[in-house]
């Protein structure tokens, strides 16, 4: 499933795709509870929300937590177009340290700097892509 399968047709955005996809997209990268917790802006003993989006709710309609799904699902497509043969790299790349985050995991770079951290990790695929 991709971004743009979740836009209902006059009905805007459809929350319960993005939990999915999200949910999808964390167990390819193989983060841990507390990087997906961080990822989405939750206090890291908020599991309850990661339990409910892996039940098929929809994701919170915040605008903080759909602009972090919004980059989170940015971020897989450059990967996936960045590296459009090797699966396994674009999923292992957010955790894999990189010098150009000081020798950091682009996941490390978001829970240290949050929502910044983020941006940061996105403007860099952006650009990799000559975006």
């Amino acid at each position: 499933m991709t971004a743009h399968v979740a836009m209902r047709a006059g009905n805007g955005i459809d929350r319960g795709a993005i939990s999915g996809m999200l949910m999808k997209l964390f167990d390819h990268w193989m983060l841990s509870t507390e990087e997906q917790l961080d990822a989405l802006g939750f206090s890291t003993t908020n599991r309850a929300a990661l339990t409910k989006y892996r039940k098929g709710e929809p994701i919170s309609a915040s605008r903080d937590t759909m602009e972090r799904a919004g980059h989170l699902l940015g971020i897989h497509k450059n990967l996936r177009l960045l590296f459009p043969r090797n699966r396994d790299l674009a999923y292992a790349w957010m955790r894999t340290r990189n010098k150009a985050f000081e020798n950091r995991a682009p996941i490390e770079v978001v829970r240290e700097f949050g929502f910044a951290g983020l941006l940061m990790v996105r403007a860099y695929l952006d650009r990799a892509r000559g975006q």
